[in-house]
Formats: C-alpha cells, sequence, structure tokens
C-alpha cells in the first residue's frame, strides 16, 4: 500500500476502490445468498437438548479467548484507530496496519521530489523485493503442507460429529463454499471476458497458502507476489486492491455468518421465515466486511452476533471441534475471490 501510493500518488485511486468495492458487495452476497439458498434445500433439523448442554460445559475450556464474544462494534472501531506506529505491529491489526499503510503512502505521494523521498522510497521497495524472494522460496514448502493438511483432516474426520443435524448443518456451509468458488466466481470472472480456469491456474499457490494458514491477512503477500508475477496484474492495482480486498472481501465469512446464524437461531425456536433470512443476508454481509482476516475471526464474530440477540450460543460449542476445516475452506475461497476482485478490476481498468 505505501509503495503504490508513493510510486503512483492518488490520482485514480477513487476509481480503483469503487470498482473494489463494488465487486466485493457483490460477490459476498452472491456468498450468502447461495449459502441461504442451500440451507433452505437442504434444512437441517434441531439438536437434542442433552447434545446442547454438553456443548455448553465445554465451550468455555475449548474457546481460546473468549474474551473477544463480548467485543461491540464500538470497541472494533476504536481497536482499529492506532494510537502509535509500533501497537499495530505487535497485535498483527491488519486495518490499522492499512490506515498507517495509507497515511504514509498519502504523504509521500504529496512530499516534493528530492533525495530524502527517493531514498526512503527506494528503501521500501527494497523491503518489498526482499519479502517476495523470501516468499517464492516459501511456495516451495507447500507440498509440506498438503501432506500436513491431510493428516489434519484425517484426524478431524475420525473425531466424529453429530451425524444428522451438525452433518446436514456441515454439508450447507462447504457445499456453499464449493458452489461459490467453483460456479459463482468463475461467471463473474467470465461476465468480465476472463478465463476462470487460467485465472485459478495462476493464483494456485496463495489459495493452498490460505488453505493452510487460515488466514487471509498472513497469505497476503503471497496473494500479491502471485498476481503480479504470475497472473500478471498491474503492480498498481494489485498493491492497491489486494490488501483492502484481505481486509473487507470475505466470501466464505458472509455465508458463514448466514448458516450459522439461522442454524443457532433454530435451535433456539426462532421460526427461519423468508423475512428472517433476507434480514440476515445483510447483517451477514455487513459483518463478513468487517470481520478481520485472522483464523477464526469469523466464530467469534458470529458469537458476538448471537450473544448479542439471546440465541443459544452453547451450539457453537458443538461446531468448534470441525471448524478447523470449514475455517480452511472459507479462507481458500476468501484469497480466490480476492484474485477475482483483483483481476476483474485490473481488466477494466485496461
Amino acid at each position: 500500500m505505501i509503495t503504490t501510493f508513493a510510486t503512483f500518488g492518488s490520482k485514480g485511486s477513487g476509481r480503483i476502490f469503487g470498482r473494489t468495492l463494488t465487486y466485493t458487495l457483490l460477490t459476498t452476497f452472491a456468498a450468502a445468498a447461495v449459502g441461504a439458498i442451500l440451507y433452505v434445500l437442504i434444512a437441517p433439523g434441531n439438536l437434542s437438548i442433552d447434545t446442547v448442554v454438553e456443548a455448553n460445559l465445554n465451550q468455555e475450556s475449548e474457546i481460546s479467548n473468549p474474551l473477544q464474544q463480548r467485543m461491540t462494534y464500538a470497541d472494533h472501531i476504536l481497536s482499529v484507530t492506532p494510537n502509535n506506529i509500533v501497537k499495530p505491529f505487535l497485535e498483527g491489526n491488519v486495518l490499522s496496519l492499512l490506515l498507517l499503510a495509507f497515511a504514509i503512502g498519502f504523504g509521500l505521494s504529496k512530499l516534493p521530489e528530492s533525495e530524502n523521498k527517493n531514498v526512503v522510497v527506494k528503501f521500501l521497495l527494497g523491503l518489498q523485493e526482499l519479502l517476495f524472494l523470501l516468499i517464492r522460496g516459501l511456495i516451495w514448502t507447500l507440498p509440506l503442507g498438503i501432506v500436513a493438511f491431510s493428516a489434519q483432516l484425517s484426524a478431524q474426520v475420525s473425531a466424529g460429529v453429530v451425524a444428522d443435524s451438525i452433518g446436514k448443518y456441515v454439508l450447507v456451509v462447504l457445499g456453499g463454499n464449493i458452489i461459490q468458488f467453483f460456479v459463482v466466481l468463475p461467471l463473474f470472472l467470465m461476465a468480465r471476458g476472463l478465463n476462470p480456469i487460467h485465472v485459478l491456474g495462476k493464483m494456485m499457490p496463495a489459495v493452498l497458502m490460505a488453505l493452510f494458514t487460515k488466514s487471509s491477512a498472513a497469505t497476503l503477500p503471497v496473494t500479491m507476489n502471485t498476481a503480479e508475477d504470475r497472473l500478471g496484474i498491474r503492480s498498481k492495482i494489485a498493491r492497491f486492491v489486494l490488501p483492502i480486498c484481505t481486509t473487507i472481501n470475505m466470501n466464505g465469512c458472509a455465508a458463514f455468518i448466514l448458516v450459522t446464524s439461522l442454524f443457532v437461531m433454530q435451535q433456539g425456536g426462532t421460526p427461519i421465515t423468508l423475512g428472517t433470512i433476507l434480514l440476515w443476508i445483510l447483517i451477514s454481509v455487513i459483518s463478513a466486511v468487517g470481520n478481520a482476516g485472522v483464523p477464526m475471526g469469523c466464530y467469534f464474530l458470529t458469537l458476538s452476533l448471537m450473544s448479542g440477540i439471546g440465541a443459544p450460543v452453547a451450539v457453537l460449542g458443538i461446531i468448534l471441534p470441525i471448524y478447523t476445516i470449514i475455517d480452511m475452506v472459507e479462507t481458500a475461497e476468501n484469497v480466490w475471490s480476492d484474485s477475482c476482485v483483483s483481476a476483474m478490476v485490473d481488466k477494466d481498468l485496461q
């Protein structure tokens, strides 16, 4: 973000951001809508009372950071605004880092040309090249990640889940992600005259890295490097669009929030009507846009929403043991969606 603004300035950034936001909202709404349709068609049933009670007893010991469930939107906004430069780096707060990067990059773009400005910009560009070099080495370790993922998947499956109701719930979540990944997003690409097979083939290292890290923020450097070097997206577009998409473009998270919220409310006796579904599509999209691209971000955000309306949050304790697999698939879908948005923006602004 810093090098993009410093090198290209703020000229044209409004058009890029506008198209990025448009594609982000369209794809996120589509993901939530697919999840809603599958939920109605598959119709997961209610859990037994004993299962919910047992989950309620085990939930506090399972959740690694239960304080996050009490975070309000006001707290979230305050946490995004940094009060010093060091804190966002120590906490890994992506939104705060983006605000700092925007301020520094915009400031450099407004500085008059001088030797001091050139030294700072060259230093940042050199750091970026070094980072990309390390990332190319990291990509070579992907085969080891595939083996580790296979072992983890086997362990998760062997742990077992509540077969009927939870099985249908998982089918809705993963089915929605698969449809969004292989059908909806490719349709968006084809509508803009892009070959989805070509785009996915070039962006596969980033998608696989997202699958293993479960964090679109941690995958961001790989996504940027892959988009520029393999897919051929212009640096001005990739380095502006992808950091923004990492923060606000959460297709998988929107589907998870919607389906999980409907499932939890259903366990509490709330009738799932068309009006309820439409309302929660809107809530899930807005919530996903404000979610952080970190592991289990969607889980804790959904927990906060359900706590706020008094729904039986103990149901989330049943989902938690299998959330690792869900989180992997969702993050891969998010990075794939980020790649699609950047490719479409680059195509539009050529």
